[in-house]
């Protein structure tokens, strides 16, 4: 099928374009949503604005990450293209040295005033949904490794997994994926340290478009000293609690008939019809080769009342029962029970919803991997903590760019698809689509020079844009 024939290379007449016309969209939604003038508004870096302001350091980074960029020297392909200067109205772009600069200038004040700029704007977006857009909405937080091979990382440390590096603190909206809070911290602090005020300015941050709203975490943030407060408020939550010999002496003591078979509730609705599992390869190779495999026999839960030691009412605790054959080939050698414990204040829920909620915290996981392995906002290629901080919440905009992207869109079906996107599908849908750049009186015009199904999402969405701004 693949008849090359005779290839020759010529050099073509110099034409006007660029490869990332998707970039166009994105630069326009900016406009519109005033988020340079929301960034240059709180952040004050500079004295004198020559010739940059803060915002155009922030979008920088931003754009080189929604462009593929995954360390500051790529900002140096972009810088030298002419055309694409030309597609963001720009006479000239930082280069790599100066950003580098700039994210050395922050304060964790100054960083904290960069993510409530971000929030700003995003609350414009959020006015712009449905009444029903946060009927219920959901805040994960979870902590991560994040590695550096450097010898001279300033605030780096060893990890319990003995990875050096730093251990980021990941608080997300589950309804939206989008990041809401990114904190910084040495590779050696505990999952859980420091996440309670960045959870509550999550709180203050979604209630005033929110109907109710629920936290999520594993049994590293079970904060129980915090629980009565958080419940005093209307705050919900669903949290992991340490399977520790109290809770597990509990969960024994209870009588058979008080667990039930846990009935999962189903992801989604079956279409059309069921289709056949696909042999479970894996398994089939550890039996034959007589490894030791264990295997998931059933599950039941049962709840009981339960008063943490640091909180004076009781709370709802959840115990999840998994039975597991120990298997070595086809020998069987043991049974064994393992418990899980989630506590929570959602009295009126199915035992298997709260479950299934608090199961669904592990799609955060998901949006922590984009983060690392889709803008890259993991690298840390600074020198220290806080300017590592600092290049990790400009680059992680770029993912709040694309979940706007996505929110903004006119139809619901296709704002849906564009927020389950992974990030590397976006850049080659959305962003990586050549175009035309012609300047033309006081417009830039993208003449797109190549069609795919998604132009159909980007002339939409550009004429929501073109019709109103935004408030």
């Amino acid at each position: 099928m693949f008849q090359t024939g005779n290839i020759q290379l010529e050099m073509a007449d110099k034409a006007r374009a660029i490869n990332c016309g998707g970039i166009g969209p994105i630069a326009m939604m900016v406009e519109n949503l005033g988020l340079a003038d929301e960034i240059n508004s709180r952040l004050k870096l500079f004295k004198r604005h020559l010739p940059y302001h803060e915002s155009d350091h922030v979008l920088n980074l931003a754009y080189n990450a929604l462009l593929n960029g995954s360390r500051l020297q790529d900002i140096e392909l972009r810088r030298n293209d002419e055309v694409f200067l030309d597609a963001l109205g720009a006479q000239r772009i930082p280069d790599p040295t100066t950003s580098g600069d700039f994210c050395r200038r922050f304060s964790p004040e100054h960083i904290e005033q960069l993510m409530e700029a971000i929030n700003t704007t995003r609350s414009k977006v959020w006015q712009r949904q449905s009444e029903d857009f946060l009927e219920e909405a959901i805040i994960d937080t979870d902590g991560t490794i994040a590695e550096t091979t450097g010898e001279c990382k300033g605030g780096m440390s060893l990890s319990y997994k003995g990875i050096w590096g730093y251990a980021p603190l990941v608080v997300s909206l589950a309804n939206t994926r989008e990041v809401l809070y990114l904190v910084n911290r040495p590779g050696n602090v505990p999952s859980h340290s420091g996440c309670v005020s960045w959870i509550n300015k999550a709180i203050e941050t979604v209630r005033p478009y929110a109907n109710s709203i629920t936290l999520r975490g594993d049994t590293d943030f079970t904060c129980s000293g915090e629980l009565d407060r958080w419940n005093s408020q209307g705050i919900k939550f669903v949290l992991g609690m340490d399977a520790h010999p109290k809770v597990v002496k509990l969960a024994d003591s209870l009588e058979e008939e008080a667990f039930t078979a846990l009935e999962r509730v189903p992801r989604y609705e079956i279409g059309t019809k069921p289709r056949r599992k696909a042999a479970r390869v894996k398994e089939g190779i550890v039996r034959e080769k007589g490894y030791l495999n264990k295997t998931l026999e059933a599950e039941s839960v049962a709840e009981i009342e339960y008063r943490p030691g640091k909180c004076e009412q009781s709370y709802r605790l959840v115990i999840l029962r998994k039975n597991i054959s120990v298997l070595k080939g086809e020998n069987h050698l043991v049974d064994e029970i393992k418990y899980f414990f989630y506590i929570t204040n959602r009295w009126e829920d199915p035992i298997e919803k709260v479950v299934g909620l608090a199961n669904g915290r592990c799609d955060q996981e998901n949006v922590i991997s984009q983060l690392k392995n889709g803008v890259n906002a993991m690298r840390m290629p600074v020198d220290d903590l806080e300017s590592n901080w600092a290049y990790m919440v400009m680059t992680a905009l770029a993912w709040n760019l694309k979940a706007w992207f996505a929110l903004l869109m006119p139809e619901e079906e296709a704002s849906r698809k564009y927020l389950r996107m992974e990030f590397r599908t976006f850049f080659n849908a959305v962003i990586l689509i050549p175009a035309q750049i012609i300047r033309s009186g006081r417009r830039i015009i993208y003449r797109f020079l190549n069609y795919n199904e998604q132009l159909e999402d980007v002339f939409a969405i550009w004429e929501r844009f073109k019709a109103s701004k935004v408030p």
